[in-house]
């Protein structure tokens, strides 16, 4: 019998069995992954939270598989056929498919072939011409005639015996285990084009005469594949690697037919059921169990596909979540645009919108002058300190324009950052912009977003669905339900690792934090309005419905700056702060002394301050955040610096080294912002001089990195670069750029198809889908 399930999961996180015993115990009490992570640190051994999410999504799983095993012994019970020998097999079973093989025999289905042919008295003829072939086919089927039932004769009635054995080969469990394994290690998708489609297709052309074996296709490749044979471009199927070339496939059964005989002790020795027996062996693989392995199989490689494009884009989105903040400064948004004009929005320090305009520096009007004048205006009426420009149409023609502001009026001592615009749209037509600027134009809206975002990424990124902030890959290929909840996640955890401020937050960021919804988040909102700030943690236990339980939850995560209790800007959580009081009895100093003081906090013995409620590791972190109060994990705000002269793709030369911004990182290789219009490639071979495996491990979303130009492609549109700056143009002839898709102000990658393997040029233009 299979280990209980907190002994499953430990061995696959490799912690102890106590550990995950009292993390389960925490979750199914309600609590959060940020919360356990960050303040039961001695409950759990220190489980972090990558541990935590890895153990909820198992514990998941496992509950699922137990009840489902529940259900199948039950059904095969009430069926009177349970034997002890099927109930251990079923009890031994590690996964779902496991489960299903076994269950497959007894699950309920139409009236088949082989039931019909039981019901009319042929299973007696079909095992005997298995058990015995030296019997006579014709012959023997002559005892078991019965034109009633639509076996006249014994032509009809070996059919029928047929259909029974295919039947009873086809749902053997541990034969369809053997398969299925020998079909991974062997079996290639194979896809070629569909006749008549290669014009319209031809985005798919890479994919017109491939294969790749199943157990080493990439998750791009697999989901291009599965897009193409969607979108009607492609067959898509699972052939066995002895039959890749169809003018070296020997006659006779293939290994698996072969697999199948003999498990049945089905030989060729030519006794008189020999061929009859062989030609049932053929038609079980044919008809039943290549067609039902195939899809389990490419159903499976899906499952692996999907989840890792959910993972890229996890950690794409939480490197551009955990993007540096420029900080408090009042900031001006432009969404560049060129007939429709630029969109300025000027908001405070707090993100508040103190003044907008739009101007027309571009075509058809070309109002320089006039839109300088404008800028210039704004930034001296309201003390801007940063410009913020969208990255969208006509990006590096404003750049330049604000560019001239700076050179003519130095005294403003102006900055300008271009930053990205993804998922801008989607929060300028939502809802929640609507209420919160019902009567600004869509565009101004979207220039709010822009400045917001680069004083406070996570602040301004969370209004957006984050499936919709365009750093995934493949992201509409997969399941939309397993995305949100793993997207969701990666949120929450961002959002309660940096903390909020409760007086300045705004809902969709509230509702993120750890105990809290948006019902929650809105009474906490609603409750400032109408006292004012909040002055200490302990105020938010008069915000409707937050009780108990939610404050334990969510008030380290919340953060009072200027409170009465200088502990409550802190990520000390207050079930915590009598250890503090012990700290400052023995340094005899009030906590504002003390706040910042490093000297004097590493001169403690933190073990002194434990108890059987605190444990070292809370000591430990209670002492950090005291030497550093309010620290942000975020890095220190950088921006790259584009090229003057460099603004469209012609003007890029082999050879150019520039900066840039990492705008999206997949499996095989880092997109990259070089301030023309389109994202260039850094394929995974040009990241470093030593070999990576996985892009992560080098770059991250948000980076700003140098590369060289390798090759420039005007016709498609496409960028090699390269992160090796001794690498020489020509070597790029393996690695090219997909067009970025810049379709509008939310800058999305374009979607053809992803390449083979072994073809790294295309494979460096595999794009992602918009």
């Amino acid at each position: 019998m299979l280990a209980p399930i907190e002994h499953r999961i430990a061995i696959e996180l490799n912690v102890r069995p106590a550990q995950v015993n009292a993390a389960i115990a925490l979750l199914d009490e309600g609590a959060t992954v940020p919360f356990i992570a960050r303040y039961r640190k001695e409950v759990t051994g220190g489980l972090d939270d990558t541990q935590l999410r890895t153990l909820e999504e198992r514990l998941t799983y496992l509950r699922d598989l137990e009840e489902r095993r529940t259900a199948i012994l039950a059904s095969i019970d009430e069926q009177g056929k349970l034997t002890p020998e099927l109930k251990a097999e079923i009890e031994d079973a590690e996964t779902k498919q496991r489960l299903e093989d076994l269950y497959l025999p007894y699950k309920q289905k139409r009236r088949t072939k082989a039931q019909i042919a039981r019901e009319a008295g042929l299973e007696p003829l079909a095992l005997a011409l298995l058990d015995n072939p030296e019997l006579t086919p014709d012959d023997e089927a002559e005892k078991y005639l019965n034109a009633d039932a639509g076996f006249a004769d014994a032509r009809a009635a070996l059919d029928g015996a047929r259909q029974i054995l295919m039947e009873k080969f086809a749902e053997d469990a541990d034969l369809l285990r053997q398969l299925r394994e020998y079909l991974g290690e062997h079996g290639h998708v194979r896809s070629t084009v569909v006749e008549g489609k290669e014009t319209e297709g031809a985005k798919f052309r890479d994919w017109f005469d491939f294969a790749e074996p199943i157990g080493e296709l990439p998750s791009h490749r697999a989901l291009a594949l599965f897009r193409g044979r969607n979108e009607g471009f492609l067959n898509v199927g699972l052939v066995l690697d002895s039959e890749l070339d169809p003018e070296q496939v020997k006659p006779g059964p293939n290994p698996c037919e072969q697999r199948i005989a003999a498990r049945f002790g089905i030989k060729a020795q030519g006794r008189p059921a020999d061929k009859w027996l062989a030609d049932t062996v053929r038609w079980t693989w044919k008809v039943k169990v290549a067609t039902h392995l195939e899809l389990d199989l490419m159903n499976e490689l899906r499952e692996r596909a999907e989840e890792e494009a959910i993972r890229v884009f996890g950690r794409n989105l939480k490197d551009l979540l955990l993007a540096a903040p420029a900080g408090q400064h009042v900031t001006m948004g432009i969404d560049p645009g060129i007939r429709t004009g630029c969109k300025l929005a000027v908001v405070d320090a707090t993100g508040k919108l103190l003044d907008t305009a739009t101007i027309y520096p571009h075509e058809p009007r070309c109002d320089w002058d006039g839109s300088m004048a404008t800028i210039a205006r704004l930034a001296s009426k309201h003390g801007v300190s940063l410009i913020a420009i969208g990255n969208g149409t006509a990006s590096r023609e404003t750049d330049k324009l604000v560019q001239d502001v700076m050179k003519r009026h130095p005294e403003a001592r102006l900055q300008k950052i271009v930053v990205s615009e993804a998922g801008a749209s989607v929060y300028s037509a939502s809802e929640l912009a609507a209420r919160e600027f019902p009567d600004l134009d869509v565009s101004i809206r979207g220039a709010v977003s822009i400045a917001r975002r680069l004083q406070d990424p996570l602040a301004e990124l969370v209004k957006i669905e984050p499936k919709s902030i365009g750093v995934g890959q493949y992201q509409h290929d997969v399941s939309q339900t397993k995305l949100a909840r793993s997207l969701d996640a990666v949120v929450e955890d961002c959002v309660n690792a940096v903390g909020v401020d409760v007086n300045t937050a705004s809902v969709p960021l509230l509702t993120r934090i750890s105990g809290l919804n948006a019902g929650l988040a809105a009474n906490i909102v609603g409750y400032r309005d109408a006292h004012g700030a909040f002055r200490s943690r302990d105020d938010l236990k008069q915000v409707p419905r937050l009780g108990d339980k939610t404050f334990e939850q969510a008030a380290g995560f919340l953060r009072v700056p200027n409170g009465d209790n200088p502990l409550d800007s802190s990520s000390v959580h207050p079930e915590a702060y009598p250890v503090v009081e012990k700290i400052l009895v023995d340094l005899k100093k009030p906590i504002k002394e003390i706040l910042g003081d490093a000297r004097a906090l590493k001169g403690l013995n933190p073990a002194k301050y434990t108890d059987e409620r605190f444990g070292l590791p809370t000591v430990q972190d209670i002492l950090k955040e005291l030497e550093k109060p309010g620290r942000d994990p975020r890095p220190e705000f950088k921006t790259a610096t584009f090229a003057e002269g460099v603004t469209e793709v012609r003007d890029l030369k082999p050879g150019m080294i520039l900066e840039g911004v990492v705008t999206n990182v997949a499996a095989f290789g880092a997109f990259v912002d070089i301030g023309v219009h389109q994202d260039g490639l850094v394929h995974v071979s040009a990241l470093s001089n030593t070999f990576v495996k996985d892009p992560h491990t080098v770059v991250k979303a948000g980076q700003v990195v140098k590369v060289k130009v390798l090759e420039v492609d005007l016709a498609r549109q496409r960028i090699a670069l390269t992160m090796r700056l001794a690498d020489e143009p020509g070597q790029g002839k393996r690695h090219d750029a997909a067009p970025a898709g810049r379709g509008g102000p939310q800058r999305q990658p374009a979607r053809p198809s992803a390449p083979p393997s072994g073809n790294a040029m295309a494979a460096a233009f595999a794009k992602l889908k918009r």
